[in-house]
């Protein structure tokens, strides 16, 4: 039904205008199209040589203040540390910004064609006007370039529902739009041309930046927390002063956390019985000695950076010893060179046994992808 009034609505308009006026429409609405696509492709481009540039430019420039940020300036350090160093979002927008930008240029073009196209069918218009006999002619001329022009619109619409349900295929009216006869038939021409991409891409692209939306979320925390407390960077000093290598660093702030911070159990079962969450900074946890995993997690990475060791927070499900899994979060320290010298931890887990780095961390932690 909308096809069909897009249809009927275009070759009414046809009519009205004549021949003239619905040729005028009809272009412009393919030289849309054209710079639609031209632009995208441009954009494309552009980013692919811009992202790198960027990544660098920001690495060797963007430093974070080791003084306590207020909260404009905890978005702002957000914003720039999650465009350093996650592609998707990078990649994401210096391709909005590219787009805007060459259709914006486009877009003092477009006054010029439209000028010379607008003279062009305006003389042919008023030369049609002097000829009272072929004004039939020239609506019924207008009919056809209008219903042209509607199947141009009715092409993009069932284009924007093909990928749609590519992208969504449990989506909100996924299934009567599949179900719809005019639907089938044009997903048979559009299947070969983009089916396979969105079909397989489609749901990969989508879990990927959710994965990315978390991760930036977690940004937040790892900024918050970048500025540690003199209190607690001392004591992260104290308690490694031993240690000749990474890991025994680790190893000893592990044992000290293990050791003094307790299990908040109040705070857990507050949240999990009545969905009130405390916030709490790790300050909080380092005077309070008590929290619950992320707490203690995000506790042990100010520690840890305190004593010069590469760490980083870990989010995702934990065995919970009946046999299913809950929320979790626990920490990886770097110990050696390359991706292989990351080992994990879990400081919360410590009174039942020793989780520093164990055999088979993984079947008891699945991290978020």
């Amino acid at each position: 039904m909308i096809v069909l009034l897009l249809l009927l609505g275009s070759l009414l308009q046809g009519v009205k205008r004549g021949a003239s006026g619905s040729a005028r429409r009809l272009f412009f609405f393919v030289w849309q199209a054209v710079v639609l696509v031209v632009c995208l492709i441009l954009a494309a481009v552009l980013t692919n040589a811009l992202s790198p540039i960027t990544a660098k430019w920001l690495t060797e420039y963007v430093k974070l203040p080791l003084h306590n940020l207020n909260g404009l300036e905890q978005a702002w350090f957000t914003w720039l540390t999650s465009m350093r160093d996650f592609a998707l979002l990078r990649y994401g927008v210096l391709f909005l910004l590219s787009y805007l930008l060459l259709r914006t240029f486009a877009s003092f073009i477009e006054p010029v064609i439209e000028h010379v196209v607008g003279r062009m069918l305006s003389r042919r218009h008023e030369t049609d006007l002097r000829m009272s006999s072929k004004r039939g002619a020239s609506r019924a001329l207008g009919a056809v370039i209008g219903a042209a022009h509607g199947a141009g619109r009715s092409f993009v619409f069932v284009a924007l529902l093909f990928v749609y349900v590519s992208l969504m295929p449990n989506g909100w009216y996924v299934e009567k739009i599949s179900d719809s006869p005019l639907y089938k038939e044009a997903a048979t021409w559009l299947a070969p041309v983009a089916g396979d991409m969105l079909a397989g891409q489609g749901p990969v692209l989508t879990k990927a930046v959710e994965a990315q939306f978390q991760q930036i979320l977690k940004r937040k925390f790892e900024i918050i927390d970048y500025a540690v407390p003199s209190e607690i960077e001392k004591a992260a000093v104290y308690v490694t002063k031993d240690a000749l290598t990474d890991e025994e660093k680790a190893r000893k702030l592990y044992d000290w956390l293990g050791t003094r911070i307790a299990y908040d159990w109040d705070k857990a079962n507050n949240y999990e019985q009545h969905g009130i969450w405390k916030e709490q900074m790790p300050a909080d946890t380092f005077d309070s000695r008590k929290g619950v995993c992320i707490d203690i997690a995000r506790l042990y990475a100010v520690m840890a950076r305190s004593a010069g060791l590469q760490v980083r927070v870990v989010t995702g499900m934990g065995a919970d010893g009946r046999g299913g899994f809950g929320p979790h979060a626990w920490n990886e320290v770097k110990i050696h060179e390359g991706d292989d010298g990351w080992i994990p931890l879990d400081a919360t887990w410590s009174s039942s046994g020793d989780w520093f780095n164990p055999p088979q961390f993984e079947r008891t932690h699945i991290s978020e992808a």
